[in-house]
């Protein structure tokens, strides 16, 4: 549950990312909005530092304990076994629960983003007036007006908004919001699914373990070549007037969507990927 916890975080914040560009056009600040947030993507990472290692004891623990019910058995004899095949069983339903963690942050997080743009707003005006994050987060505490005056305007997302943009005649690439699933897909499954490989394949399953940087790396590739930039060319482009404000938000709603939607196909491709990150291990070694 605590590695369910600390994905739920690491999606939340990943999705709030996406207020960050919106934030950044109403104030023509985006230098600043991604400055401000990068404390916050702080949580991010540090959960993401806890978990791989958590995760990859929960698998070493089912492992041997596979292990030693199946009395010393090695190898394919040793998948094979009824008990190792019950934990196998058991880490793929843990591994599940993560991964619907994932789309519960992303959901929880896509809610949310109406809300942190104000936040971000009034974030950069108090930035600028303070000059520094620590002065910034300190006036915040010791004034407890601006601070109940920056939770006032939290709100949800309005049907009505959304429906206005959802009519509206798509101005952002279909394709980008294609590979936004896939991105977020693997991305999910990266660690996940070189951890159950190792699993699948327990005499190798350092290799198999390692090989979860291969497929983040994929990941960061594609992220850096194909949608990072459009996102930010399009946020550019409603910065100087080239763009309305509508189009961000279109596609701010359609990217939370689209990571949704990858955090849904995670749970089709994570068996198979386990299985080809197998195979691949197995080659290496």
């Amino acid at each position: 549950m605590i590695v369910a916890a600390l994905t739920a975080v690491i999606h939340l914040v990943n999705t709030l990312a996406y207020s960050v560009r919106l934030s950044g056009v109403r104030t023509g600040r985006i230098a600043t909005a991604f400055s401000l947030f990068n404390v916050i993507f702080l949580l991010a990472t540090t959960a993401n530092t806890l978990q791989a290692p958590l995760l990859a004891s929960i698998v070493e623990q089912a492992i041997n304990s596979g292990e030693a019910q199946a009395g010393g058995l090695t190898g394919a004899s040793l998948v094979a076994h009824p008990a190792y095949q019950a934990q196998l069983i058991l880490i793929d339903h843990q591994i599940r629960l993560v991964i619907a963690a994932a789309a519960v942050g992303t959901l929880a997080g896509a809610f949310l983003i109406p809300a942190f743009v104000q936040i971000f707003i009034r974030a950069i005006y108090i930035f600028e007036e303070t000059g520094s994050v620590p002065r910034m987060v300190g006036t915040l505490i010791l004034s407890p007006r601006r601070l109940k005056g920056m939770l006032r305007q939290m709100s949800l997302p309005r049907r009505r908004s959304l429906s206005e943009l959802t009519a509206r005649r798509l101005r952002i690439p279909k394709t980008f919001l294609v590979l936004n699933v896939l991105l977020t897909a693997i991305y999910t499954i990266g660690v996940l699914a070189a951890v159950y490989a190792g699993a699948l394949f327990p005499d190798f399953r350092t290799p198999a373990a390692y090989m979860s940087a291969v497929v983040n790396g994929f990941a960061t590739v594609l992220a850096a070549t194909v949608v990072d930039p459009t996102v930010a060319a399009i946020t550019d482009q409603a910065v100087r007037g080239e763009r309305s404000e509508e189009d961000v938000k279109q596609m701010t709603l359609y990217l939370a969507v689209t990571r949704l939607l990858g955090a849904v196909l995670a749970q089709a491709i994570f068996v198979p990927s386990a299985y080809l990150i197998k195979s691949v291990a197995a080659l290496l070694a």
